[in-house]
């Protein structure tokens, strides 16, 4: 979470040079270029039934990234932070298979108008749609992690997964993009792709494949007050009282959801041919 964090806050000065969206798209292709030189795609254990999941995943990295950028470019990233978390927060609910549990959910919908002080007269309404959609994008990479992550060993789905989600993203970066990059530009995307997607998509698939979606989804209820405290830090957002109190609603509301739970990680399908690399990984991890 606080490398996530930290990597949108400082990604606030590369968006002023090539856009939100060329941001996105440039630092997945680092993290895909990152991703494929840690972990060999493992291609010959992909089959016929894992392609709509891995083409889902890489999809959803990359709707979640692009839209959670084109949010901060317009609303405070704690703020962006506390809505999109209304996707994994509902999907935390919606598992837990209780109707009582939706009302976290909503409380944490309290917590957002709180945030977002639509009495205001200045909210960004393009703004809270990119983040609802980083939202939408957040919720469906956790349920497709999970599922991804029992087929395939440590992180050896990622070098699959982020390059679908960097050629998902360049139909949209690379315009914004194509014609401000130079070597700091690269060399900068490349210092954000080591903090994200690099080592939290690969923390978060070895975090996702031992537990359920609820405990993750309630663990991850400290992202907004991450989110906060890097916006106040690095970027100079100072929250008024109302949106303090509004980030603490969220957070309650994302501990109230937790029905915790360890999960056994399910074995992947044997395959002579990856085995051996798999077990390293996995070692590693």
């Amino acid at each position: 979470m606080m490398l996530i964090q930290l990597s949108s806050a400082l990604s606030v000065g590369l968006i002023d040079q090539i856009g939100a969206m060329g941001t996105a798209w440039l630092r997945l292709t680092m993290g895909a270029l990152m991703f494929l030189l840690i972990a060999r795609a493992p291609l010959r254990s992909v089959r016929r039934r894992d392609v709509p999941g891995l083409l889902g995943l890489g999809a959803a990295s990359g709707l979640m990234t692009v839209a959670f950028l084109s949010a901060i470019d317009r609303i405070p990233l704690g703020t962006a932070v506390a809505i999109e978390f209304l996707g994994p927060l509902t999907v935390a609910a919606v598992r837990s298979r209780s109707p009582r549990m939706l009302a976290w959910p909503m409380l944490a919908l309290v917590g957002v108008v709180l945030l977002t002080e639509p009495w205001q007269g200045e909210v960004d309404p393009v703004g809270v749609g990119f983040a609802l959609l980083a939202g939408l994008g957040w919720g469906v990479y956790i349920l497709l992690t999970q599922k991804i992550g029992d087929r395939f060993s440590g992180i050896t789905s990622l070098s699959l997964t982020i390059p679908i989600a960097a050629v998902m993203a360049a139909f949209v970066g690379v315009p914004e993009a194509g014609g401000s990059l130079d070597l700091w530009v690269l060399l900068t995307a490349a210092g954000l792709a080591l903090l994200a997607p690099v080592l939290p998509f690969g923390l978060e698939m070895l975090a996702l494949r031992r537990m359920t979606h609820t405990a993750f989804g309630t663990l991850m209820a400290l992202e907004p007050a991450f989110g906060v405290l890097l916006g106040l830090f690095v970027l100079h957002q100072i929250p008024s009282v109302l949106q303090v109190a509004g980030i603490v609603l969220v957070v309650a509301a994302g501990a109230g959801a937790q029905l915790g739970g360890r999960r056994e990680p399910a074995a992947p399908d044997p395959d002579p041919e990856t085995d051996l690399q798999n077990r390293i990984v996995e070692e590693f991890s």
